[in-house]
Parts: structure tokens; C-alpha cells; sequence
């Protein structure tokens, strides 16, 4: 019998090169975290009022603008920071 291999869609998309990493993993990081802060920013400030997904919207896209630079910047520094203070498998 043969085997049949099922794959949707998104598994058979074409990966980028394991050497994107370093700069995937932080866009991928900026726009959740600055989604998430940005909201709960905005909620604070300005409430649930009229317009409020603009101006959520408009404070997301200009975190994000200094976010992503600001994560590709010190992710060396945060690394060598975990390594001092993790112990690393010998």
C-alpha cells in the first residue's frame, strides 16, 4: 500500500532560508507585542469610543515604526544577557 501525504495549504508553502530567523522572529514579535500594548494603551487613554479602531490602529502602526528597528538592534544584547544568566546543557 502506498502511503498518501495530506498537506494543506500552509504547509506547503515555501519557507524562507533558516537565515531570515534573525529578522523574522522579531517582526513577528513587534507587531504582537505592540498590537497588545498599543490596545491596552489605547483603552486606557481613550476608552471604547467612537473611531476607536483608528486611533488603536494609528498608535499600533507607529509603535510598530520604532519597535522593530529597536528589537533587530539589542537582540544581540538580549542574547548575551540570557546566556549570563541561563545555564547552558554541556
Amino acid at each position: 500500500m502506498k502511503s498518501q501525504k495530506h498537506t494543506s495549504s500552509a504547509t506547503s508553502m515555501r519557507k524562507l532560508p533558516a537565515r531570515y530567523a534573525a529578522f523574522v522572529m522579531p517582526f513577528f514579535l513587534s507587531i504582537l507585542m505592540t498590537c497588545i500594548i498599543s490596545l491596552i494603551s489605547s483603552l486606557r487613554s481613550v476608552g471604547l469610543v467612537d473611531h476607536f479602531m483608528e486611533i488603536w490602529m494609528g498608535s499600533w502602526l507607529l509603535s510598530w515604526i520604532f519597535a522593530f528597528p529597536t528589537l533587530l538592534m539589542v537582540l544581540p544584547l538580549v542574547r548575551r544577557l540570557t546566556l549570563l544568566v541561563v545555564e547552558t546543557p554541556q
